[in-house]
């Protein structure tokens, strides 16, 4: 009896949670990528922003039930996930962020080749005694991953520093250029569509992110503070929504404004006369990738991930330590006053992303990882792999 050829293209698995946000924004750039190379690609999520997204470009989408959080329905979590590996029967799990990371680790324990992407460590997102169990697990669990893909250097240093002895890759971030760009010279200003009280010369200040206390807002509203007693006419918009949106909102001036989530950041980056994102910690955020690729200059604190978002020469310029509000607002003010400095960045910035961050660049080299973990390997044999559910 004829046998069909084996199809070449490789079956790859994406497990994510969260499922909004940079996180969900990578996934999705990938799955889209890899689904144009020919890889048959499944993600396995919660649902939400990234569920619906998935479906509308027309990917696999398997629902994962699972919190954003470790907790008590972890052995739950995992179990379902086993479940959802059995029926996918994927030959390369590529699992994103800490939560699907401990899951998919946990329910694959190296039987599949296995990336697990950080996006941050875990460890450095809480404290006390969650902070020392997250980083045991961290240095456990690295050896159920074939390689630990970090999105910059410095991520990479932060891990090894913390005693996660993994095999890693790094690959930068990447954001598509097409859509992230300046605005064309016909269109109308986004300012006067998105904020039509907005005086047309009042300097605009853009925060995009979740409210959440890694991204920083608390700290940037402390630098307000000072910001305006220099320019105060200017305004602030924080674009996102999130856990600390109304203790934000509680300590916000007037000046400040509350955009929420919103469907496209474009337009707000091309409204900004200056980007802010004042994280706690980062691996490699995608805000600041976007202003810069739509022209715009930003000013970062000093995490993972900032300066290789930069070009060298406006790292002194764009960069201030983490939690300092008067730092922050020193560097925002400089900018406000100065706008041909702005401009000169933005420029330089946005050539900086097209020959360094260009979401297509990204793709290839997870491809190229993809092609390296799978080459060697012997085809995975399901029927041996009963004891997944244990």
């Amino acid at each position: 009896m004829h046998q069909p050829a084996p199809d070449p293209r490789p079956r790859v698995l994406h497990l994510a949670q969260p499922v909004d946000g940079g996180v969900a924004r990578v996934v999705l750039d990938l799955t889209r990528a890899q689904l144009a190379s020919g890889a048959r690609v499944t993600v396995g999520c919660p649902g939400g922003e990234l569920g619906s997204e998935l479906q509308k470009m027309g990917a696999g989408f398997r629902p994962w039930r699972a919190a954003r959080s470790p907790g008590t329905g972890l052995a739950g979590e995992v179990r379902r996930l086993a479940r959802l590996i059995e029926e996918v029967r994927p030959e390369l799990v590529h699992a994103h962020s800490a939560k699907a990371g401990l899951a998919a680790r946990l329910a694959v324990r190296g039987r599949i080749p296995t990336v697990f992407q950080p996006h941050a460590w875990s460890f450095e997102a809480v404290g006390g005694v969650t902070a020392c169990l997250a980083l045991r697990w961290e240095r456990w669990g690295a050896r159920w991953a074939d390689r630990v893909v970090c999105v910059s250097e410095a991520e990479r240093a932060t891990g090894a520093r913390a005693g996660v002895r993994a095999s890693y890759a790094v690959i930068p971030n990447g954001i598509d250029t097409a859509r992230f760009c300046p605005a064309p010279a016909a269109t109308a200003p986004a300012r006067a569509t998105l904020l039509p009280d907005l005086d047309p010369s009042a300097p605009l200040v853009v925060c995009v992110g979740r409210l959440c206390r890694q991204k920083g807002q608390d700290v940037l509203l402390r630098a307000w503070e000072q910001v305006r007693r220099t320019a105060p006419d200017a305004r602030l918009v924080l674009v996102g929504d999130g856990p600390d949106r109304d203790a934000l909102r509680a300590r916000a001036h007037p000046s400040v404004c509350f955009a929420g989530a919103v469907p496209d950041t474009v337009p707000w980056y091309r409204a900004a006369d200056l980007v802010v994102l004042p994280s706690r910690w980062e691996g490699m955020a995608l805000a600041p990738l976007e202003a810069l690729a739509c022209g715009r200059p930003v000013v970062l604190t000093d995490v993972d991930g900032a300066r290789e978002s930069l070009p060298p020469a406006l790292a002194p310029l764009c960069l201030v330590p983490a939690a300092d509000p008067g730092a922050l607002a020193g560097a925002v003010t400089a900018l406000l006053a100065d706008a041909p400095l702005r401009a000169a960045m933005a420029a330089q910035g946005r050539r900086h992303i097209l020959s360094t961050h260009d979401v297509r660049h990204t793709a290839e080299r997870v491809a190229d990882l993809y092609r390296e973990l799978l080459g060697p390997r012997p085809p995975v044999s399901f029927e041996r792999r009963e004891s997944i559910h244990s």
